[in-house]
This record gives structure tokens, C-alpha cells and sequence, in this order.
């Protein structure tokens, strides 16, 4: 299960993936081809796969849109060894969108499925945004809606749903000519079955030797999230610019978290584009997460996902963008050719090995893990 059991690994590729947002006056984004390579590899599990966006304006005024992504995984994760085997699976995703300008006016709206051997996901999401006072100031809504289909492998009879709604506000505003500032408030409401239907919890059990047993997790079936961010990019004289993101998140399951970011993007010439950036997240655990329960059934809602736990990261990136000489293009007008790659470390407060056999029960060592992300990906206007 791509979409539950790789739930970190799968939005670390994602956060990698998201664009800088600037206040601009609202434009029809340019045809577009982008065909990249993605890869993940980290805490025994490693994800990657092919990816292509293809983009056409008709007219000046309608934009279309079309995806295709996959994401072949294999993993050996410490959540499957403690209590199954590495196991191999495949995830496709497919996307359409949909784009109307009209005078400063850019209405959206996307469709967006995924399907593997046991989860099914269908998304549909609209938006709008309206730039004001001389396109110095840009007001955006979206509002997404969720419905997925849960199975587990190996048993026909299992069969859940889950839904989620999402609700986002942003505001993007020209300070100066050199500085731009961006506020974004959103609202996640999850409803349905939330849990993975393949981990499971310890609790303390005297009676085997290991001095521990596993039960089911059970989670709440609804999960209420609220987020704010703040963002700053700033131009510096020498075709550089420097930008700082800051953003909260607290949910209904009383884990609170929040991450910082800075970014530097320098340009050499006319052809090459660089950037560094560092991110810092931490996060505070669920309310009904534990790492080694007192006994069987010791509360109405039990967890032990590490996602949930009380953790922290730190990421550094690197990439580079070059754009190919016109000379090498007789179809396109411009193509560029990126790379990049982020490093990311995590260290759990409150989340034991269970795979440190040595140690008393409870006692094991804290986990901690390295991950690396590689995108690499071609672009080409036409």
C-alpha cells in the first residue's frame, strides 16, 4: 500500500516538488513539457519512477493540462520487518486540469486518480485567484475533495473508504520592488477509516519471550487540521534571490508541528541557475500514540505509526538548472535540463528499534534515519 504505508517518504517527494509562489499578474502559464526521473531512498524503503506534465493554451484564455506518475516501491521499512517481510508495489496516477483566464480572473479546476493493488484515489479540486491594486496584490482560494478506496492484499472481504476535504486561503503581496510576501491559511478535515489496516501496536505481554505482542492500531475516524505559513522572497542586486518560509500545523489528535525554511538562488550567466536551502521540522506526538503500550486494548484509540510520534528533521538541498543553447533546439523555443537533490535526517523522540534484540523491552535504542530525494527532469516550451 504506496499511499498509507509510504505516507513520509511519499510527501517528502512531494514538499521536493512544489514550486516557488510569487505575486504575479494573473497569466495563463506557457506551453509546457516536463518529463523527469524521481528517487527516493531511506529508512529501508525506496520509491521512484517516471513522471510527465504536459501543458497547451487554447486560445488566450483556456489553458489544458494532462499528468502521468508513478512511483515503484520496495520496501524493508522497520515498521514491515518488525512484523512482515519487504514487499514490492506500484502506484499510478493520473491528472487533468483545466485553466480560464478571464481579465484578472484565473479560475482551476483538476482531477487527479491513483490506483495500486489495495487503495484507490480520486481527487477533485477548483480554485480561484484575483489580482487587485495594479497586480501588486494576488487573492487565491482553493478547496480540494477526497474520496479513496481502502483494501488490504490477500483478503477480499476487507473493504474501507476514507474522504477528505481540503480548504486553502492565500494572499501574495509586492512590498517593493525587490520583496514579495505570501500568507496561506489552510483547513484539512479527514473523515472514514485513517489508520494503515497492515501495522500494528506492542504491548507489554510477559507470557512470550520477547516480553511483547502485536495488536491492530484503531484511530479516530475523523481528523480536523488547521495550518498557517508565511513567506518572504527577497531579489538581491546580483540576479540572486533569498527566501524564508515559515509554517504551524495543529490537528484535533493533538500533535502540533511547525518548519522553517531558507533558500538561496544564484544565477551564472545567462545558462545556469543554482540553488541551496535547509529546512528544520519538528513535530509533538499524537495523543493516542504510543511506542510500547501496558497491556492489550489499553485505550479506545492506539497507534505506534512513527509519523505519529514525537520526532524532528533537518533537510539540506542542491540543484542546478541549465538551460540548453537555442542551437540544440529545432522544435521547442526553450529547454532546460535540472537536477536536484535533498538530504534529509530524522531522529525520533519516542520511537524504539524494536529490531535492537539486545535491549530490554522499551529500553531499545530511539530510531533515526537518513533519507536522500533525486529529481532529475527535463522542461521544454513550445
Amino acid at each position: 500500500m504506496v499511499v498509507i504505508n509510504n505516507t513520509l517518504a511519499r510527501g517528502i517527494v512531494a514538499l521536493c516538488l512544489l514550486l516557488p509562489l510569487a505575486a504575479a499578474a494573473e497569466v495563463l502559464q506557457p506551453d509546457r513539457l516536463d518529463v523527469m526521473y524521481h528517487s527516493y531512498d531511506g529508512g529501508g524503503a525506496t520509491i521512484d519512477g517516471p513522471s510527465v506534465l504536459v501543458r497547451k493554451n487554447v486560445a488566450d484564455t483556456v489553458s489544458v493540462s494532462g499528468g502521468y506518475y508513478v512511483d515503484m516501491v520496495s520496501s524493508a521499512s522497520i515498521d514491515v520487518l518488525a512484523t512482515a517481510s519487504e514487499y514490492s508495489e506500484k502506484r499510478t496516477e493520473y491528472s487533468v486540469g483545466l485553466d480560464y483566464l478571464h481579465d484578472k480572473t484565473l479560475m482551476s479546476l483538476g482531477y487527479t486518480e491513483s490506483t495500486e493493488s489495495d487503495y484507490e484515489a480520486e481527487t477533485i479540486s477548483a480554485g480561484i485567484s484575483q489580482t487587485f491594486f495594479g497586480d501588486l496584490t494576488t487573492l487565491s482560494m482553493g478547496l480540494s475533495f477526497g474520496d479513496n478506496a481502502v483494501g488490504v492484499n490477500g483478503n477480499d472481504d476487507f473493504a474501507a473508504s476514507a474522504k477528505n476535504y481540503r480548504y486553502k486561503l492565500s494572499l501574495s503581496q509586492v512590498l517593493s520592488k525587490s520583496l514579495i510576501a505570501v500568507f496561506s491559511a489552510e483547513s484539512i478535515v479527514d473523515e472514514g477509516f485513517l489508520n494503515n489496516p497492515y501495522r500494528q501496536v506492542r504491548y507489554k505481554d510477559t507470557s512470550v519471550p520477547r516480553g511483547y505482542s502485536y495488536q491492530s492500531e484503531v484511530y479516530p475516524l475523523t481528523r480536523n487540521s488547521d495550518a498557517f505559513s508565511v513567506r518572504g522572497i527577497y531579489y538581491l542586486p546580483w540576479r540572486a534571490s533569498v527566501r524564508a518560509d515559515a509554517r504551524y500545523h495543529d490537528d484535533s489528535w493533538g500533535i502540533s508541528a511547525s518548519n522553517i525554511e531558507l533558500r538561496y538562488l544564484h544565477t551564472i550567466g545567462e545558462e545556469w541557475l543554482l540553488e541551496a536551502k535547509y529546512r528544520a521540522y519538528t513535530q509533538s506526538e499524537a495523543d493516542f500514540y504510543s511506542d510500547l503500550f501496558p497491556y492489550r486494548d489499553a485505550q479506545n484509540f492506539l497507534a505506534r505509526d512513527k509519523e505519529l510520534s514525537e520526532f524532528s528533521s533537518d533537510s539540506f538541498g542542491l540543484g542546478a538548472t541549465y538551460t540548453l543553447p537555442e542551437r540544440w533546439l529545432s522544435v521547442f523555443e526553450k529547454g532546460t535540463v535540472n537536477l536536484y537533490w535533498d538530504h534529509f535526517q530524522f531522529d525520533y523522540d519516542n520511537f524504539r528499534n524494536v529490531l535492537d534484540t539486545e535491549a530490554p523491552v522499551g529500553e531499545e535504542e530511539l530510531y533515526a534515519f537518513d533519507a536522500n530525494v533525486i529529481r532529475l527532469y527535463f522542461s521544454f516550451w513550445y
